[in-house]
């Protein structure tokens, strides 16, 4: 059976649910077909490690915040990302670090040290893919190898591999989608009679948004999501910027009373669509959508995508958006992706 060598890059939520799986259900792996083996691990808080016969991961996911992997063999109190990115025995990078929206790092130069030394890149990053997913594709290709990022838009509910997969044969016109579980809870709780500032903090609460909410609320982060998947599902190419968006912040509850009232709901909605003329138009905003609409009835911290097709109409998806168990999920069927093409099956 194939064993995967993966460098887990930074070790966070997502990258420990991920190791925990590892530790805990070898045999998911193993009714797959590989087997995998975190070799190296990079964090912030904890330094780097390297083993090249594998880490011990139930030992080092006891560690309490604050230690230290200096003094572990291979152990070090610095994290030196692209040394153990380059030179790790890695054949798989699960890049899971904090990162800007605005320029993609240290995501993006991650992937590329993976992508040039000859590693399979998996990621849950928007950064990355929505400001530079074309340009890392082809670098992928050049070099023969995987990179992943279902997990990039809607967690662990397949989207993006579920469009190349499940809608082939049908023309895709236009993607519309809740994209954000924070800003989507929030207008649910309006319409049970909160104000604005009152759903943020009940959402804040109840860790559905950050301490900051600005980037759900004002739509940045739906606006990276919508690059993204106008580019991998409608063949566009176009930058955040080009997405033009607003948020949910002047939305007032008397809004959402009137249009619950009228058998509307407002939802923050990410779209592209095709134009008649070829040319892609990516949007972020709130509408108020009619009842019987596919995405009208998505409520709490849900996400949701609805595909518009020439044949079956739409296709809708909806599961979670967030939750660090499900979008190691999303790495997980990454990593199915890396194996399928490393045994051929590439997909088209």
């Amino acid at each position: 059976m194939t064993t995967y060598n993966l460098a887990l890059i930074g070790f966070g939520g997502v990258n420990r649910a991920l190791a925990e799986l590892i530790r805990d259900e070898p045999r998911r792996f193993a009714s797959l077909g590989f087997e995998l083996r975190v070799v190296a691990i990079t964090d912030l808080a904890f330094g780097s490690l390297v083993q090249v016969d594998g880490i011990d991961l139930a030992a080092v996911l006891a560690m309490p915040r604050g230690s230290s992997f200096e003094g572990l063999p291979g152990g070090s109190p610095d994290p030196r990302n692209e040394d153990v990115i380059k030179n790790s025995p890695a054949d798989i990078v699960v890049e899971a670090t904090f990162t800007s929206p605005i320029d993609g790092e240290p995501a993006v130069s991650h992937v590329k040290w993976a992508i040039e030394s000859g590693k399979h890149v998996v990621t849950t990053n928007k950064g990355p893919v929505a400001l530079h997913g074309m340009e890392l594709g082809r670098l992928a290709a050049d070099n023969g190898v995987r990179f992943e990022y279902e997990g990039s838009v809607m967690s662990g509910t397949p989207v993006i591999r579920l469009a190349h997969k499940m809608l082939g044969g049908l023309e895709l016109n236009s993607v519309q989608g809740i994209l954000n579980g924070t800003s989507n809870y929030v207008l649910g709780r309006m319409e049970a009679g909160l104000g604005l500032e009152e759903a943020i903090a009940e959402a804040q609460d109840r860790g559905y948004a950050e301490a900051d909410p600005t980037a759900d609320i004002g739509g940045s982060d739906v606006r990276l999501k919508v690059a993204i998947l106008a580019n991998e599902l409608l063949g566009a190419n176009i930058h955040p910027n080009d997405v033009e968006t607003t948020g949910i912040q002047d939305i007032k509850s008397e809004d959402v009373a009137q249009a619950l009232a009228s058998g509307y709901r407002w939802k923050l909605i990410g779209e592209a669509r095709r134009q008649e003329d070829g040319g892609i138009v990516a949007t972020v905003q709130p509408i108020a959508l009619p009842g019987e609409h596919p995405l009208a009835g998505i409520s709490g911290a849900t996400n949701a995508v609805s595909f518009s097709t020439d044949l079956l109409g739409a296709v809708t998806v909806s599961g979670p958006g967030a939750g660090r168990v499900e979008t190691a999920y999303a790495l997980i069927s990454d990593i199915i992706a890396v194996n399928e093409f490393a045994k051929g099956a590439v997909r088209a």
